[in-house]
């Protein structure tokens, strides 16, 4: 573990156990618990990509909502649409819910998940992340609920699971395929997130014997560029034959997908034969449910016994 990512896990540890029980706690009635559980992610104009997130929350919530210590499951989005993180937790406050699990739906660390969401919430004074919601005009507001973030996707090996199954579909003849994970990035993290694609094409390596292997960025760390795909499957194509490009997107956006992996893909010569791409993303995925319902009761067993 990087001494960066021991900070970020140590943060979280602390506003999940500790720092975040007692930042409402004096506002909030202590009589009994009414939790609540919001889906938070970053929000799209896409509509297939919030499609897909409305729907991640609609098959959790049936498994959730069995369990009678959670008595409602919400989805906000962070940016581009609502209803946004201020606009849920004002509902859970309208409603006296006492405690709200927040699992945000992000592939690992990023400045949203550290400094940006926090900082809605009005936990976090991060002077980017204030410019950022003040620029994007994004609400931010304190909850009287006490508010648990749970980690994300990249604490187990859900994604190198979700890479190797797509992957799979995709190959024909391992040996002479190589490797291109696209996702956004993010400049402050870009080693965390460097880490986590090599960690995930490692496991498609290992279990699928597909080898050579680049990564490129599609969001602003890039500049959106589908320039950066190209050069990344050009540097497999050296090696290899034939190469598998993974989007490494939560869901399906249009303009990543299509416009500027797809657009990458295209600007290699002879890509239809040298270049196998599906504009996919990770969602749906089984595994993802069951993250998101396990998550959920780890959190709610941590605030029945807090005795709060």
């Amino acid at each position: 573990m990087t001494p960066r990512r021991a900070l970020v896990c140590a943060f979280l540890g602390a506003l999940t156990f500790s720092e975040l029980l007692s930042a409402t706690a004096e506002q909030t009635p202590l009589l009994r618990h009414k939790v609540g559980v919001l889906l938070v992610n970053h929000g799209s104009r896409s509509k297939t990509w919030r499609e897909a997130l409305l729907q991640l929350e609609k098959e959790v919530a049936t498994t959730i909502l069995k369990n009678h210590s959670v008595s409602a499951v919400k989805t906000a989005f962070m940016e581009y649409n609502e209803p946004s993180i201020a606009t849920r937790m004002k509902e859970f406050d309208a409603d006296q819910f006492t405690d709200v699990i927040i699992i945000p739906v992000f592939l690992t660390v990023s400045s949203h998940s550290f400094d940006d969401i926090p900082t809605i919430l009005k936990l976090k004074e991060d002077a980017k992340s204030l410019e950022l919601l003040k620029l994007e005009n994004i609400e931010r507001y304190q909850p009287r609920a006490r508010i648990r973030i749970s980690p994300m996707l990249d604490f187990g090996d859900i994604l190198q699971k979700n890479i190797l199954r797509r992957a799979g579909q995709l190959s024909k003849n391992p040996a002479e395929e190589g490797l291109v994970l696209v996702a956004y990035g993010d400049h402050t993290y870009e080693r965390e997130w460097a880490a986590l694609l090599k960690k995930s094409a490692d496991y498609v390596a290992r279990h699928l014997g597909v080898s050579g292997y680049a990564h490129a960025w599609c969001g602003h760390v890039a500049a959106y560029d589908p320039g950066k795909t190209t050069t990344a499957i050009e540097s497999v194509l050296a090696q290899k034959k034939r190469v598998l490009v993974i989007p490494v997107l939560v869901a399906h956006d249009e303009m990543f997908q299509v416009e500027i992996i797809g657009g990458g893909v295209e600007k290699v010569p002879s890509f239809k034969e040298r270049v196998v791409y599906r504009p996919d993303a990770i969602l749906p995925d089984e595994n993802i449910r069951n993250w998101v319902t396990a998550t959920t009761a780890t959190l709610v067993s941590a605030i029945k016994s807090s005795g709060g």
